[in-house]
């Protein structure tokens, strides 16, 4: 397990992980230790997208408690809720972990990560070098407003669903059913795949 930087000293992912810390997170990961299931969108459209993205998949992977299962293919999709041509595409693709963090902590990972790559939260539906949601964790359904469980607009989103469709064809989506019947019942325009990229599965 190693420190994760994406650009100096100043990045609040950059700390060492100590040993004994490592080797109960992977003592976990071998026994199976009351991990959830957690499935992560990462988002893109600003910067060199396919390296920020898989810099996430390496800083999830690099988090004590976290072990990345399985990364979906890349799709590049036309931005949400903006006017069409005034922003670039986004790339994007879903994860799967386990994890033994409970939510929050995941989430508060999930916002460092952001920031190391230099995420602006400047406006709503705005570019972003990189952005992280957690769409399921378990089968938790939660409205808590820091972190609603699932992503209340995940079952609308073919950005979301069709990624993960291709990781796990029989999901389900706490509160809302199949991922395929969700597929099925939203349009993919202007979402389309990119065979030509590829993440890799952290080793």
């Amino acid at each position: 397990m190693t420190a994760f930087s994406a650009g100096g000293p100043s990045d609040p992912t950059v700390q060492p992980v100590p040993a004994s810390v490592t080797e109960k997170v992977d003592a976990a990961d071998t026994t199976l230790h009351n991990p959830r299931p957690a499935v992560i969108s990462l988002g893109s459209n600003l910067g060199n997208r396919l390296e920020t993205l898989q810099g996430a998949v390496d800083a999830l992977e690099d988090t004590p408690g976290v072990r990345v299962k399985a990364v979906s293919p890349v799709y590049e999709t036309e931005p949400w809720g903006v006017e069409p041509g005034s922003q670039p595409s986004y790339f994007n693709a879903v994860v799967l972990l386990k994890t033994t963090l409970p939510p929050s902590s995941l989430l508060e990972r999930a916002h460092a990560v952001e920031e190391a790559f230099r995420r602006v939260r400047d406006e709503r539906w705005g570019p972003r070098t990189l952005d992280i949601d957690i769409v399921a964790y378990a089968d938790v359904v939660s409205d808590d407003p820091r972190l609603t469980l699932p992503h209340p607009r995940a079952h609308e989103r073919a950005f979301v669903l069709a990624p993960w469709h291709d990781l796990e064809p029989g999901a389900l989506l706490p509160g809302r059913g199949a991922v395929a019947d969700l597929l099925d019942a939203v349009t993919r325009e202007g979402v389309t795949p990119r065979g030509d990229l590829e993440l890799r599965l952290p080793e």
